[in-house]
């Protein structure tokens, strides 16, 4: 079945490339890329036979996006009744017996009954969660078939999935591919992953007009701006630490040597499962008003015998720890270990306070080796309510080395040092 059509030149190659199993196609608004990724399946559908499933996270969104897509695709080519759409169930049928399913992964249960799937197409696939996507890993499988999973996205933060997995991920040290030789380089294969970015300048259909919309968001929505015109990860909403800084942990040992040990704090925030024990070295330059952090412990799952041993090589036990004063039987327990632990002061509106505390400091300055730390605080952002209003005391993710700094600030005053002479092992004076 000989079939013509026109597409954007940016594309040609990703269409009819199916040398490996996954393909990365990230772009801003408008850059055609989840046209050009239907298209690349449904010629790869006329050509040989193939069932494929396209997913995205929610079903209710398939029908007015990817499947209809297809349709104007069927439409353009000139298909209608040689390929046929049907809706209920949602699928399209070619007359080679190549099939294209569409499911949503909100109904994980209807995959079960899918065999033989050899090409799955994740639409949005920043909105699908990283336990959707290996479990779909599992789905595709043929005898004899070659295997391609598809991924087409907006690029929204560098705390999802889809750049932890395919580009960098900090918390477990893992550096796969960096995101600027990417936008530089348009398209590269690293790892037996076809990646590939797109911007509306791409797409040569496209309107003035609509890329002329895209540039005023530059004014007065620099977050979509960075995603909808240049295609770009980043840091999505306003940043609560923007002073924060990394140095390399020679210079931040330097400068700490020559503060007071009164300027010398230890912030300790407790977690088990989910959450962490997270313990960090401050130290005040009091006379400037930076913040170094240069030293940090941060475990989860250890009970309180194993966190207390491992602390042994964090802390002197002369040197005195201000924790989270909700965990009393903890802080007794660090206590009879020999550890000088006290709660930190808790009251109605503590969290904003000791946030505003924070943010007062003209720089913040954190080691190259307190790794988690950079990774919560250097793109740390505020939470928003429905109608995009910040929460000044809520964050995108919890940060355990921000809390742990909050206690260890307890009785500091960026204008004064209050000495803490007489704290009771409740944190009261």
């Amino acid at each position: 079945m000989a079939v013509v059509k026109e597409v954007n030149p940016h594309f040609e190659d990703f269409i009819f490339n199916w040398d490996y199993k996954t393909y990365l196609t990230v772009g801003g608004y408008g850059s055609s890329k989840s046209y050009h990724v239907a298209l690349k399946i449904l010629l790869k559908c006329i050509e040989e036979k193939r069932k494929v499933l396209v997913i995205r996270e929610v079903f209710e969104t398939i029908r007015d996006s990817t499947y209809a897509l297809f349709e104007e695709l069927i439409a353009d080519l000139e298909l209608e009744g040689i390929v046929k759409p049907k809706v209920s169930p949602m699928r399209i049928d070619f007359p080679n017996g190549s099939q294209i399913i569409f499911k949503g992964m909100d109904k994980p249960w209807k995959l079960k009954s899918i065999h033989n799937v050899t090409i799955i197409w994740i639409e949005e696939a920043s909105e699908l969660k990283y336990e959707g996507y290996k479990e779909l890993l599992g789905r595709a499988r043929h005898p004899s078939l070659s295997i391609h999973f598809l991924l087409s996205t907006n690029p929204v933060g560098e705390d999802n999935w889809v750049y932890r997995h395919f580009f960098k991920d900090e918390l477990k040290e893992i550096f796969v591919l960096d995101d600027e030789e990417l936008y530089e380089k348009r398209v590269i294969v690293k790892n037996g992953v076809y990646y590939h970015h797109s911007i509306a300048d791409d797409n040569l259909f496209l309107p003035q007009s609509y890329i002329d919309q895209l540039e005023e968001l530059k004014v007065y929505d620099p977050d979509l701006y960075r995603i909808a015109r240049r295609g770009r990860f980043g840091v999505n909403g306003k940043r609560v630490l923007p002073q924060f800084e990394v140095k390399d942990h020679e210079y931040v040992m330097s400068k700490v040597g020559d503060i007071p040990k009164r300027y010398l704090r230890n912030g300790m925030d407790f977690g088990f499962v989910v959450s962490y024990n997270a313990l960090l070295k401050l130290a005040i330059d009091h006379e400037n008003k930076w913040l170094y952090i240069y030293k940090e412990y941060y475990k989860n799952d250890m009970t309180d015998d194993k966190t207390a041993k491992d602390l042994e090589d964090v802390v002197d036990k002369d040197e005195l720890i201000i924790a989270d004063s909700a965990e009393p039987k903890s802080i007794t327990y660090y206590n009879q270990q020999g550890f000088k632990m006290i709660g930190a002061t808790k009251g109605p509106g503590s969290r904003l306070q000791n946030t505003k505390k924070v943010k007062r400091f003209k720089k913040i300055i954190c080691s190259d080796k307190c790794k988690n730390t950079i990774r919560e605080l250097k793109n740390l952002t505020y939470a928003v309510d429905k109608q995009g209003n910040i929460i000044e005391d809520e964050f995108n993710i919890d940060p355990h080395t921000f809390e742990a700094i909050w206690y260890g600030l307890d009785g500091y005053e960026v204008s004064d040092l209050k000495d803490r002479k007489n704290y009771s092992g409740k944190g009261r004076r």
